[in-house]
């Protein structure tokens, strides 16, 4: 499951807050041509930390909340006989406006994130059907679920369990074979296999994907919360201290934003310029990059487990990894651009070693270009040893082998 893969993040951020790459003393370091590079350093932290992080979490906590929102309101309209196909598509792009923005977050999982395990708790697969239906036959798990004000959605996970919560919990309810799932469907009762006997209603269903996607926001407003601090929506900040969430780095009263902007400074666990790139490109890029190419197109494609396919039943499994490299994208370029911001690593890259920024910017445009490719394909889920994953797959190692090198050559430099 995805989330022992998570726990190397979380082993390696712990490394990299004791140990500075590069030259510890390069603040005592007097060479004009260093001083220079830790002042575009901390520039480019500045631009990716306000122009790339809080961008991206302040929209995925808005789109989460309409999602949940718009869930709520589908069960109530179900109830009344009034729910109708267009709600329902309403929800499904919600929910992919939703599910883009999260995947768009995954170049920068170090951190809350990873610290308190808000990934894999909303992103975990593959869902485990069985356990769900059992779930669902309970009259007392589904009472507890609507109550969304005592208990539906602060005891999600304790009710269903982790593996049915998040985003698939979701996307299995509303999402079928590809489709937008049918208002028909609903009406009648759950056949997939795994429900075999049991009955469960559409209202079951929607009862269940309303209270997860109200843990789901909640969780999401904990990650807006943790990196912007007080400049997250006061709204937003009173339901994390409601949740009693913690949201501010384990060292001190810092968000994760002030942490890494405060970089080099006493109470910081980022100690030198370099530590914050390194940060980015290995913590961050690098990782989910060897997440992308070994875990979640590998273990499908070369039959390690075949069932760990990410977004099936949506059957949009390209898009979500097109949108992790897209992030590393904007990580890279220091904004939600396809140019490079002047403050930005591959702007630093192409001023101080233009033979790396070239190489770098070549596999980056590779990786992106394969998975456009594959997502004009057949879905992942439907033909997990096709060429298309396999050259997605061999171009992100590619731009996973150039993203370390760039950053060892930041580090050394």
């Amino acid at each position: 499951m995805k989330k022992y893969f998570i726990l190397s993040v979380a082993v390696l951020m712990s490394a990299l807050s004791f140990t500075a790459c590069g030259d510890d003393n390069e603040n005592d370091d007097p060479t004009p041509a260093v001083n220079e590079k830790e002042v575009a350093m901390e520039a480019i932290t500045t631009q990716y930390v306000n122009n790339v992080i809080f961008p991206i979490y302040k929209s995925l906590a808005a789109k989460t909340s309409d999602l949940f929102d718009q869930l709520v309101e589908a069960k109530a309209k179900f109830r009344a006989g009034t729910l109708t196909q267009g709600d329902i598509d309403k929800v499904c792009n919600t929910f992919i406006a939703a599910r883009s923005a999260w995947e768009q977050s995954e170049s920068f999982l170090y951190g809350a994130a990873t610290d308190f395990g808000i990934d894999p708790h909303i992103d975990t697969w593959p869902l485990d059907r069985v356990a769900l239906a059992k779930a669902l036959s309970s009259a007392e798990i589904i009472e507890d679920l609507d109550d969304l004000d005592d208990g539906g959605i602060d005891n999600a996970r304790a009710l269903v369990g982790e593996q049915q919560l998040g985003f698939h919990g979701i996307e299995f309810i509303i999402f079928r074979n590809g489709q937008h799932r049918s208002l028909a469907a609903l009406q009648g009762t759950e056949t997939d296999e795994a429900f075999a006997g049991r009955n469960i209603t559409g209202e079951q269903e929607l009862v269940f994907a309303a209270a997860v996607a109200g843990d789901l926001r909640d969780k999401c407003f904990q990650l807006e919360v943790s990196w912007l601090g007080e400049k997250a929506p006061q709204s937003h900040q009173d339901r994390v201290e409601e949740c009693e969430f913690p949201s501010t780095v384990a060292s001190g009263d810092w968000s994760y934003g002030e942490n890494m902007l405060n970089a080099t400074k006493s109470g910081s666990t980022l100690r030198t310029w370099r530590n914050v790139m390194n940060t980015i490109l290995v913590a961050g890029c690098s990782n989910i990059c060897a997440e992308v190419a070994g875990q979640k197109i590998g273990q499908a494609y070369t039959g390690a487990d075949t069932d760990y396919i990410e977004s099936p039943y949506s059957q949009r499994s390209y898009y979500d990894f097109f949108d992790n490299i897209t992030s590393i994208q904007y990580s890279i370029y220091g904004q939600q651009q396809t140019t490079a911001h002047a403050n930005s690593i591959m702007a630093y890259l192409e001023k101080y070693n233009p033979t790396i920024a070239a190489d770098l910017k070549a596999k980056l445009d590779a990786a992106l270009s394969a998975l456009n490719t594959a997502k004009s394909g057949a879905p992942f889920v439907t033909d997990t040893h096709s060429a298309n994953a396999k050259a997605a797959m061999d171009a992100i190692n590619t731009l996973d082998e150039a993203i370390n090198e760039a950053a060892s050559w930041i580090a050394a430099n």
